[in-house]
């Protein structure tokens, strides 16, 4: 029974009418795609300045048909309340409402119009149909946080139930309920694994230290998607390894949907479909391919609520090998949130500090997870699990590297831990600064 797609349409989501529309969008031919995105961009904004009072409001001197009139959207000037925002016609009765996570430190409640919505569900299904996943047939392994309040928990399990999902907590990554988690995946016919990067990596490093794979534990297993968090390099070659399936990268945000899913060839392929990305400097000038930037994104669809040129908040790259049509992102460094600002004046990604120290420290298996905080200017603190502590040539080791790859003269201060704090949803922030 199709339980997934019959909750959305018992919710008012006309998937099916979503899904025709994506496929009449991927039938057109290059030239035709290009004229496609540049008349839903025109026809969004004319939409919002005529019915939206919001963005009438915002936007005085925006121009559907020249983009660079049309402003920078950023997440603090969507702090007010939602009935304010929405267009003419639209109630928070009719729409679908959800909030951001807060990654960012500006969370704020968001609106989508119901046509949106399934639009969104309708891109899910067909890239997770690339790796033959199903939302309504194949059985789901979730790494996700959940609610701890009564409602918000019974209303997360039961889209579980409707969704084939088995929710593994993120809270409790110790080894004995880890090794619960693989009797679990014994028993088991799962299809595929979803969740936080950080989670199921620590699930790689227990299976590493077990010299098991997990395949071999659930031979159903035919691919794993992880979200929410940076996949590095070496994260993906340690999951390959012990999942003994494909890992399969996925960048999305709750008031969007999703933004880049990985295909076949290993290749980020932006959505091109129902939004607009660019990649943007200070200056709010676009960057040519291959170049990092601000990750700038229209909806080429929400009438209820405008996201137009909105900032994201995150740091990326589309790569050289990018088309129009086809725009590749080739990296997401972070948030713009999570920069380092060091005595010199110079500034780095946070997790550009996260990957020097996770290259030097994370070598032996030892040290589980680790995360870093800016305490002053010249100041930083490695908070870490491991199974012993680090030794004085390992602390060495770290402030020569952060010396060599930074700047000198900087304090370290480490700290052992028995756990790390994690978001209430089960996320780890790998950096903050206090500045």
């Amino acid at each position: 029974m199709n339980l997934f797609n019959l909750s959305l349409k018992f919710n008012g989501f006309p998937i099916e009418k979503a899904k025709k529309l994506l496929d009449s969008i991927q039938k057109n031919d290059e030239n035709e795609l290009l004229n496609y995105i540049e008349t839903r961009k025109q026809d969004i904004v004319a939409f919002h300045l005529e019915h939206n009072p919001f963005y009438k409001s915002f936007a005085k001197n925006a121009k559907p048909q020249h983009w660079e009139s049309i402003p920078i959207m950023t997440k603090r000037q969507l702090q007010q309340p939602l009935y304010e925002r929405l267009s003419e016609g639209f109630t928070t009765k009719n729409v679908y409402i959800n909030k951001t996570s807060g990654s960012s430190g500006d969370p704020f409640i968001f609106a989508k119009d119901k046509f949106c919505h399934a639009l969104t569900w309708a891109g899910f299904i067909d890239r997770y149909n690339w790796f033959d996943l199903d939302f309504n047939t194949s059985k789901q392994a979730r790494f996700y946080g959940i609610p701890l309040n009564k409602l918000g928990y019974y209303k997360e399990h039961f889209k579980d139930f409707l969704s084939k999902r088995y929710r593994f907590s993120v809270f409790d990554l110790s080894d004995s309920q880890l090794e619960k988690n693989l009797y679990t995946f014994k028993n088991t016919k799962f299809d595929y694994i979803n969740g936080y990067t950080s989670s199921i990596v620590q699930l790689a490093k227990f299976l590493q230290r077990k010299n098991k794979i997990l395949k071999t534990i659930c031979p159903t297993l035919k691919a794993c998607i992880v979200t929410s968090e940076i996949l590095f390099k070496e994260d993906k070659i340690l999951l390959e390894t012990y999942l003994g399936i494909p890992i399969i990268n996925e960048y999305g945000a709750a008031e969007l949907g999703l933004i880049a899913f990985q295909n076949t060839k290993n290749e980020w392929i932006v959505n091109t479909q129902d939004l607009y990305v660019e990649i943007l400097d200070d200056n709010n000038r676009v960057l040519p391919y291959g170049e990092e930037g601000r990750v700038i994104i229209t909806s080429l669809y929400n009438k209820a609520h405008p996201f137009i040129r909105y900032d994201l908040g995150d740091i990326g790259k589309l790569s050289k090998e990018s088309t129009p049509n086809k725009p590749i992102l080739e990296t997401l460094v972070g948030r713009t949130n999570d920069i380092v600002i060091l005595p010199s004046g110079k500034k780095a990604a946070g997790l550009t500090f996260y990957y020097i120290t996770k290259t030097v420290i994370e070598d032996d298996g030892n040290v589980k997870e680790f995360i870093i905080e800016q305490l002053k200017l010249d100041t930083f603190k490695i908070s870490y699990t491991s199974a012993y502590e680090l030794s004085e040539e390992k602390l060495i080791t770290i402030k020569n590297a952060i010396t060599k790859y930074l700047e000198p003269n900087l304090t370290v201060l480490f700290e052992r831990k028995t756990s790390l704090d994690r978001s209430n949803r089960g996320k780890l922030k790998q950096f903050k600064s206090y500045l």
